[in-house]
């Protein structure tokens, strides 16, 4: 059985994690920005935890995989991050706030079954992905150019 503070620290270190990557997302004006990654992943983490929870209750009493309500999280937040995803003429916007939601979603899960320092290392790479391969995309692909070109 995991302990109060064991469940606090999960739950607030996921808050922090995902918070990081929300603030990057609000930087740049997603629609989908700190608030939405916290509640995001905070979720995640609570289901995890109660997965988990279930998990040891049942021990030795009956069958239960605790990955299965993780795998419905995440069957979950595809349609959430479907709901971002905008086509437009120039092409498809939220894309990467859908991709990004879905991160959290598995930072939440990964913090709430005690995968912590998976969840420290995918939120770095996760930061990295965001803040500095966009300015390497534009950069290499000349995006800024392209779009000054079409107005």
């Amino acid at each position: 059985m995991l302990t109060d503070s064991q469940i606090i620290s999960r739950l607030v270190l996921t808050a922090f994690l995902s918070g990081l990557i929300g603030i990057e997302r609000q930087v740049h004006k997603r629609t989908a920005g700190l608030r939405t990654h916290i509640l995001v992943a905070l979720g995640s983490c609570l289901i995890m935890l109660t997965s988990l929870y279930v998990f040891d209750i049942y021990k030795g009493i009956a069958g239960i995989d605790p990955s299965r309500i993780a795998a419905g999280v995440i069957t979950g937040i595809g349609f959430l991050g479907a709901g971002t995803i905008i086509r437009e003429k120039e092409g498809v916007r939220g894309l990467t706030t859908a991709a990004s939601l879905w991160v959290v979603a598995g930072i939440g899960l990964a913090c709430g079954c005690g995968f912590l320092n998976a969840s420290i290392y995918t939120t770095i790479l996760a930061l990295v992905v965001l803040f500095f391969l966009r300015y390497a995309e534009m950069f290499i692909f000349n995006e800024d150019n392209e779009k000054r070109d079409k107005k």
